[in-house]
């Protein structure tokens, strides 16, 4: 497999603070708004949003966690038993801003997961997506909101999001497997 580094440790630290920015800035009041990090590496970026917000602008924005497991659409034909992780949004979604946190969009399909999922704890007034690399490729219309890079890949990349608390270090890199002979 050949690896590529697009993004540096400085570059996820910079466009983390660009997106506390853009999640903030069209409310006057924020108190509405919410977070939700889809799990694994979305609750890891949420988590580190939600910290940069209350250092900029003095809010202390809900956070909650979401696995889209048993929403998604191809849940009964996967072979193999899936990883069910924790699901915790402990605080009414009525009438909430909802920002929707992950690290890559692809094909958009766990996104409608989420949508269902998030729906199903209750009537949020709206709902944003923020992910670190939208790659292009898309099977649902659904497009993200807040976003770190486009980064259009072929169908034999990969877009590997590494974050400290999960992979010991900051870094994307986009891999590209190599063909069968």
């Amino acid at each position: 497999m050949d690896t590529s580094r697009i993004l540096t440790s400085q570059d996820i630290e910079r466009t983390l603070t660009r997106f506390a920015h853009q999640i903030v800035e069209p409310y006057d009041d924020p108190a509405d708004l919410v977070l939700i990090g889809m799990q694994t590496r979305g609750v890891y970026i949420a988590r580190r949003l939600r910290d940069r917000i209350k250092s900029y602008f003095h809010v202390d924005l809900p956070l909650g966690v979401l696995d889209v497991t048993f929403y998604r659409d191809d849940f009964r034909t996967r072979m193999k038993m899936p990883s069910v992780q924790l699901t915790d949004i402990p605080f009414d979604l009525y009438n909430k801003q909802v920002v929707l946190v992950d690290d890559v969009l692809y094909t958009g399909r766990t996104v409608r997961s989420a949508l269902e999922a998030i729906m199903s704890f209750g009537r949020p007034a709206g709902i944003r997506f923020c992910c670190m690399i939208d790659r292009g490729h898309r099977e649902l219309p659904i497009q993200p909101d807040i976003t770190g890079q486009m980064l259009p890949t072929h169908a034999n990349e990969e877009i590997r999001v590494h974050l400290t608390e999960e992979d010991g270090e900051d870094a994307v890199y986009v891999v590209k497997r190599k063909e069968a002979e």
